[in-house]
């Protein structure tokens, strides 16, 4: 495995591969790599034929209030990890390789950006947008690999790439979870021992509005109560939003329709550590 730090030297050895007619498989990631992670770099490699894993994390999707300064970082054991799952390149750009002085330039993707997460975070996908255009324009991929538990961030992504029309295509993969179903994320470190007791009922409440609407439940206000029901019996979680929309419409909606495909998300803070979950819903 190959570690490049500049966006020059990572930008001439993308050129070099495509030269060569082999395909690029890219994994952007913040680093702090756990088997969430490792499954984008699996599913990748059925993709393309060199495989670049970007670690880098990135101010601009923090707020000012928010955890960047204290966000996870083992750069050691994610090389090793990296290079065990078979990474041919690893791309670690320093904050200011990446946002120079005078950097004035940030994309915003609108509207999808506004709700959710943005809601509450309302500069986060502008960073998240710029850095992932950025790292395209370095990494020039052929496929870009991103798992569904951010899925409002793999819906803009999604957006961004169909309307500037960019040459990636994209692919999403299923949420990794833990064994007591717990999605897996870098930041459930954060979690004490009651917090991370209690943070598996978020999947059990999304476990309950899926066997609603296979029961045959049509009424979003009826599922987003039971769902409530079940979190709140974790004393220590504080629902930030709980949310059912169209695939890909990012809007509410009051019933769901006979066919269709669905997101049901969630975001709950536990203490100063927020997750998100959701899960993908088809009628037919």
């Amino acid at each position: 495995m190959r570690t490049i730090t500049t966006i020059v030297d990572m930008q001439s050895e993308a050129e070099r591969i495509r030269r060569s007619g082999k395909r690029i498989g890219f994994v952007p990631t913040m680093g702090y790599l756990h088997e969430g992670h490792l499954s984008l770099v699996r599913e990748a490699r059925k993709q393309a034929d060199i495989i670049i894993m970007s670690i880098f994390v990135n101010p601009t999707q923090f707020g000012p209030a928010e955890d960047f300064e204290r966000y996870p970082r083992d750069i050691v054991h994610d090389t090793s990890l990296a290079e065990d799952a078979g990474i041919d390149i690893l791309f670690v750009p320093a904050v200011n390789e990446m946002y120079p002085n005078g950097f004035r330039t940030f994309v915003q993707v609108e509207q999808l950006s506004a709700v959710w997460e943005g809601k509450i975070r309302p500069t986060h996908f502008r960073g998240v947008a710029t850095v992932v255009l950025k790292l395209f324009n370095i990494v020039k991929p052929h496929v870009a690999v991103f798992g569904q538990k951010d899925i409002q961030q793999a819906i803009i992504l999604r957006r961004m790439v169909n309307d500037l029309a960019l040459d990636v295509r994209m692919v999403i993969t299923p949420i990794i979870r833990e064994a007591d179903g717990l999605a897996m994320s870098s930041r459930n470190v954060y979690l004490n021992f009651e917090e991370r007791n209690q943070a598996p009922l978020l999947r059990k409440s999304l476990d309950r509005a899926e066997q609603m609407i296979r029961d045959g439940e049509r009424d979003t206000a009826l599922i987003r109560r039971e769902m409530e029901e079940i979190i709140t019996l974790a004393p220590l979680a504080k629902i930030d939003y709980i949310t059912i929309v169209e695939d890909d419409r990012l809007e509410g909606i009051s019933r769901l329709g006979k066919e269709g495909n669905y997101i049901i998300a969630l975001a709950v803070r536990f203490g100063t550590t927020r997750l998100i979950d959701n899960t993908l819903i088809h009628i037919s």
